[in-house]
């Protein structure tokens, strides 16, 4: 049986390309290219969370109630 060919979606990158671009050089460029554009970098303190609290804390009740 003759192996078929899978065509790539044009989106993803090849492997060796997509490293390429987190390396230290490029991370670097990135990051300059932001500031001269305006942006800002905001530092986080530690413990801090981005995660909002959606709801309560869930209590879990084992067993039946009893009623008196």
């Amino acid at each position: 049986m003759a192996s078929a060919k899978t065509a790539r979606s044009p989106k993803h990158k090849p492997v060796k390309e997509a490293i390429e671009d987190f390396s230290s050089e490029t991370i670097e460029d990135q990051v300059e290219a932001f500031l001269a554009s305006g942006g800002k970098i905001q530092e986080i303190p530690l413990g801090v969370s981005g995660q909002v609290a959606t709801s309560g804390p869930r209590h879990i009740t084992l067993g039946k109630r009893h009623s008196n």
